[in-house]
């Protein structure tokens, strides 16, 4: 959660985040490469692990119930992120722009997964493997195509913010690709029977062990013969820390095996060294991660707001407010700073969630409404 926030106050903040890529080996710095580079780890953990919450869930869950749950929750995350997040991001209350991102991905991956627990969690699980190590088959018949696949495709599995006209003046912007991230949910959901009673915690600790250093072992190897599973091979560059960049520059829009296996296999790896720490340090991250979705639909209207002020600070005026180089109003493309103060920023933004998310989190423990399930 936390690091979530630096790539989001890295889009508002930073000088070149309109104008540039952290991600062009051209023109990157490796820090720069590396501050988005972190915040890789966020989606496919949300995702990874949203499925296996459902799996728990589902423990105190009859199947009817469990899948009644994530489909009416799937559909409550895509209106929010329709009408509430794309709010959060533009500034817009006409909403010229909508942007179908994370929270789309998993709400309509949860729709998926409310049809799908009714079935073995064996084929859940290979149902799972075959999307995620097979979906990059179809990056070579999509690029002779030079991208023209249609709308139901590109929602399937190719977006990479991708535009459609719905109405004069309102677009649609498709980022998180469907197919690909109901395969990581799969995964997550099947990954969850790790966390049950009945698995002792050796166990656990060897099992995520072996799975999160495969997955690093099968990126590092496959990544290096440049073979399969990622679209963009990496290539040396003009040196030898860029190349080391562009060997861990890999495709998210959509996820490729690559992506997947870079960011999930440290993150369960990381679970297996954090499942026991309790301080006053992972309090506090655990104070975030408990209520995950009020973080994140806040964090955007904190960041936005912040954004605004800067922007009058900054010395523009209302006519500035709508860019055609930035889909943020309130965001030209020349406004920001360096990545120093996008730091300092993304600190302070962290730092004003932490009191909001800890009355949130003792709201919820004291309070019983069921729509509390939903937030």
């Amino acid at each position: 959660m936390v690091i979530m926030a630096l790539d989001h106050v890295r889009d508002f903040f930073h000088n070149q985040a309109v104008t540039g890529s952290p991600t062009d080996m051209a023109t990157t710095t490796p820090f720069l490469f590396f501050t988005r580079w972190i915040t890789h780890f966020c989606a496919p953990t949300f995702v990874f692990l949203s499925g296996a919450s459902a799996f728990l869930a589902g423990r105190r869950k009859s199947k009817k119930q469990l899948s009644l749950f994530l489909i009416k929750r799937g559909v409550w995350l895509v209106f929010v992120e329709f009408f509430i997040i794309s709010l959060a991001l533009s500034f817009d209350p006409l909403y010229h722009l909508f942007f179908l991102q994370v929270i789309w991905a998993i709400g309509v991956s949860m729709i998926i997964l409310g049809l799908l627990v009714w079935l073995p969690l064996e084929i859940i699980l290979l149902l799972g493997l075959i999307i995620v190590f097979g979906h990059n088959i179809l990056d070579k018949p999509e690029a002779l195509r030079q991208g023209h696949v249609g709308v139901f495709w590109d929602i399937l599995h190719r977006s990479n913010f991708s535009p459609y006209t719905i109405t004069p003046g309102h677009t649609l912007i498709f980022v998180y690709a469907i197919g690909p991230w109901a395969g990581v949910m799969m995964l997550g959901y099947c990954f969850g029977r790790l966390f049950t009673a009945d698995v002792s915690a050796s166990s656990r600790q060897k099992a995520l062990w072996i799975i999160g250093g495969s997955a690093v072992l099968f990126f590092v190897i496959m990544r290096y013969l440049n073979v399969y599973g990622e679209p963009s091979p990496w290539q040396v560059q003009r040196n030898s820390t860029i190349t080391i960049l562009s060997f861990l520059n890999t495709t998210k829009y959509p996820p490729s095996l690559m992506y997947l296996t870079m960011t999930l296999g440290p993150s369960i790896i990381f679970l297996a060294l954090a499942e026991k720490a309790r301080n006053r340090i992972s309090h506090i991250f655990i104070t975030y991660g408990r209520v995950p979705f009020f973080y994140y639909v806040i964090h955007f209207f904190i960041i936005h707001i912040i954004c605004v002020a800067a922007f009058f600070l900054s010395g523009y005026g209302t006519s500035d407010i709508v860019s055609q180089q930035s889909p943020f109003l309130f965001r030209p493309a020349q406004f920001g700073f360096n990545l120093g103060i996008v730091y300092v920023i993304w600190l302070l933004v962290v730092i004003a969630l932490y009191p909001l998310c800890r009355w949130y989190n003792r709201y919820k423990a004291t309070h019983d409404n069921w729509w509390l399930s939903y937030l």
